[in-house]
């Protein structure tokens, strides 16, 4: 049987290792909270190097570039005990520079690093409706397609190793641009007296559709923020990655600024470590205290 780990079992994490574990694979997880591995039906291991000793393909899920390095580079991480032909698949949102340092690191000691970019949020992650941007070689990904069925319907390569991260980084960027300005757009529309979701099925049915509209403010119109997908702060650096990442490829960046200016009211408002789709009630507040919908909440959310 093939054996699988994953290191990091959060919001993304945990429902894919469960994804896994429904599929009848084998499935060792390691995470600082052991909870999180047991509830997705996977076996806990004790330490880093203890999971990569009884895997074969290893799965990241974790927070950004900083945490990806200390596992994979850090004392007792993956580096210090991999083996030829091991594959390491980075489901993180980091940083393409480091990707590709990583990489490097460990062909050098004949393991594989692919790099795979998931988008669709927790919602998705919990049916197997992800959508997967990898890169890397193209002999080791076609080899481990097989390992995204469980929790992904589309699974593109995108190129070599960091494409992957970059064309997450681009996604999540026009993701912010459309979660924010859609939410001053409801707020507006909430002040202006209007039927919010008269509103919704004009822009859905308009040249202002986006997932935002389609997918986000339907529930969120009625009270229900979605929660358990990405945060205020993961947003935040996310975005600031894009522009570190277009900066490199020389493109201007002009686009950036509303989003930012956006998610970081909405971080320093005190909704930083809640899902950001609240960024609607940052707005909302610095706009007299506005919520799209009549449960009479008012301010940062407790």
């Amino acid at each position: 049987m093939v054996r699988i780990g994953i290191i990091g079992l959060g919001n993304m994490g945990g429902r894919i290792a469960s994804r896994i574990s429904a599929a009848g694979h084998q499935i060792t997880g390691y995470d600082q909270d052991p909870e999180r591995v047991s509830a997705a039906g996977a076996r806990v291991a004790d330490s880093i190097t203890e999971l990569v000793e009884n895997t074969d393909y290893i799965l990241l899920s974790l927070p950004d570039s900083t945490v990806v390095e200390a596992v994979v580079a850090g004392e007792g991480g993956i580096l210090e005990s991999c083996r030829p032909e091991q594959v390491i698949v980075d489901l993180s949102t980091a940083a393409p520079g480091s990707t590709l340092e990583l990489h490097g690191r460990l062909a050098e000691r004949g393991a594989e690093l692919v790099d795979a970019g998931v988008s669709g949020g927790a919602a998705a992650a919990e049916k197997g409706t992800l959508a997967v941007m990898v890169g890397g070689d193209t002999e080791v990904v076609e080899r481990i397609r097989w390992v995204f069925e469980p929790f992904a319907t589309k699974v593109v390569h995108m190129g070599g190793p960091s494409a992957g991260h970059t064309t997450k980084l681009l996604n999540n960027f026009l993701n912010a641009v459309s979660l924010s300005a859609t939410a001053e757009v409801m707020v507006a529309g909430r002040k202006a007296g209007l039927d919010l979701e008269a509103l919704l099925e004009v822009l859905n049915n308009g040249s202002g559709v986006n997932f935002a509209t389609l997918n986000r403010f339907p529930h969120i119109v009625r009270g229900d923020y979605l929660e358990g997908g990405l945060t205020g702060a993961l947003m935040t650096k996310d975005i600031a990655l894009y522009v570190d990442r277009i900066r490199e490829l020389g493109v201007p960046c002009l686009n950036a600024a509303g989003p930012l200016a956006s998610f970081g009211l909405a971080n320093q408002l005190g909704y930083v470590d809640q899902i950001s789709n609240r960024v609607v009630d940052a707005i909302g507040d610095v706009a007299g205290g506005v919520r799209l919908h009549d449960d009479g909440e008012k301010g940062a959310a407790q």
